[in-house]
């Protein structure tokens, strides 16, 4: 007779059958208990043990456990030692973050390199509950108070809906054997101390606990998703996207029954904590800005401009001799090449072409600066860059992320993508042709 465990797994989990599966396995009585479901359902899994040579012998013999286990049923087993504690300190982050950190980043590496379809954890319905009341604490939006998902991409939770003691009361009927973590005893750390402390008195306080915490998780997920598809549409009305810039309509966010929670949905994935600071971009001056440690949030005009940090060549100039054949940067490629003026066909969207016997080498490739000016072919007379990126309406992004082609004396000879420079088109005269082709990495 099949377990309530099997039962779940094979009704609600079907898709893994005939799936390649790795189990992330600690060696505690929950991934043994998920390495025997599994093991029993026959699977096809591996078995992968992090050492994070934190608790000395134990941990090694954590280890040998693991790989016995893996042995015993025949299964592949992976390994992996890390320097938890010069890793924590190294990023200046706690213990249990950098475990976690590296712990991913090595699963992520084993199911690339060894093309597993998921990655399994033993995570539990007590992990669910201690992970919701630490976010609690902390302090969260909506989403740190829907739970841990069954299903996250890539990694499948096959015990969520169990609590651990029906977890221990499997393992006990089917004789398995298991390692303690001594450490998950002591209550120095917040989810122990929750465990210990404070989650016994809930379950004193109402001995059916668990089950409202899980009626109560439904009906926040239940709620998330209508936030969601809120502001699914919200999105299609508010937010224009050009290149790799996201454009947020000022003037619809304010006409919103309360902005802020909005732009707390709309740019919570992009790292943002300061959201007074945000929500005060609305009525700010352009060019007022915030950032998070991988994206930045800049006031132009009637938008808000969502932008990745990247590193790039922003405040170098790069070199290009007669010889050079190629430049590249984050945004774009430049291919060079020399050719006849006879050989000249018809030009691409993608090509330019100027007078090479009047380019004094180097080139240089540069970001604009304040003061360029030039003389924009088909007009008359000079040009200040500022006054072109006016009369373009080009956004302060936009504006950030011009580069020039220009001489070594600094003469503008293409702003590039945009406009050539009157000084060096191609005329009757012209014996050499300077060909350039673009080519756009992020479009």
């Amino acid at each position: 007779m099949l377990s309530l465990f099997q039962k779940h797994t094979l009704n609600n989990l079907p898709f893994l059958q005939g799936k390649k599966l790795l189990i992330a396995t600690s060696g505690g009585i929950d991934s043994v208990v998920l390495t025997h479901l599994l093991h029993k359902l026959q699977f096809s899994i591996s078995l992968a043990h992090c050492n994070f040579r934190l608790r000395g012998k134990d941990s090694n013999l954590d280890e040998v456990f693991v790989q016995k286990e893996a042995i015993h049923i025949d299964a592949s087993f992976f390994v992996k030692h890390f320097e938890t504690e010069l890793y924590a300190n190294k990023k200046d982050m706690s213990i249990q973050m950098a475990a976690r950190e590296l712990r991913y980043q090595w699963f992520n590496e084993l199911m690339q390199k060894n093309n597993f379809d998921y990655l399994i954890t033993a995570h539990h319905a007590d992990d669910n509950l201690e992970t919701f009341l630490i976010n609690f604490i902390r302090g969260t939006g909506l989403d740190g108070l829907t739970g841990i998902p069954v299903i996250n991409d890539k990694i499948i939770r096959p015990l969520l809906p169990f609590t651990r003691k029906e977890i221990e009361s499997y393992a006990n009927k089917n004789n398995l054997v298991w390692r303690e973590d001594k450490s998950n005893a002591e209550t120095k750390y917040l989810r122990n101390k929750l465990r210990h402390d404070i989650i016994p008195i809930l379950k004193e306080l109402n001995p059916n606990f668990m089950t409202s915490f899980a009626n109560t998780i439904e009906n926040l997920q239940g709620s998330q998703q209508i936030i969601n598809d809120k502001i699914d549409t919200i999105c299609q009305e508010i937010i224009e996207q050009k290149e790799n810039i996201k454009k947020f309509n000022i003037n619809k966010i304010n006409k919103l029954s309360n902005p802020k929670p909005y732009l707390f949905e709309l740019l919570k994935e992009y790292g943002f904590t300061q959201w007074n600071d945000i929500k005060d971009l609305l009525n700010a001056q352009s060019g007022k800005q915030v950032f998070s440690k991988t994206h930045r949030l800049l006031k132009d005009r009637t938008f808000l401009l969502l932008s990745e940090i990247t590193l790039n060549f922003e405040t170098k100039k790069i070199s290009i001799d007669e010889n050079t054949n190629k430049f590249s940067n984050d945004d774009f490629q430049l291919n060079f090449k020399t050719i006849q003026s006879n050989s000249l066909e018809n030009t691409l969207n993608n090509i330019t072409c100027v007078d090479k016997d009047l380019l004094n080498f180097p080139l240089v490739v540069r970001k604009w600066e304040k003061g360029d000016y030039f003389y924009p072919i088909g007009m008359q007379g000079k040009k200040k860059l500022s006054k072109f990126f006016k009369d373009e309406k080009y956004s302060l992004l936009e504006k950030e992320k011009t580069w020039l082609l220009c001489t070594v004396q600094n003469e503008i000879i293409w702003i590039i993508e945009k406009r050539l420079d009157n000084r060096f088109k191609i005329t009757d005269k012209t014996t050499q042709i300077f060909k350039i082709e673009i080519k756009n990495i992020n479009k």
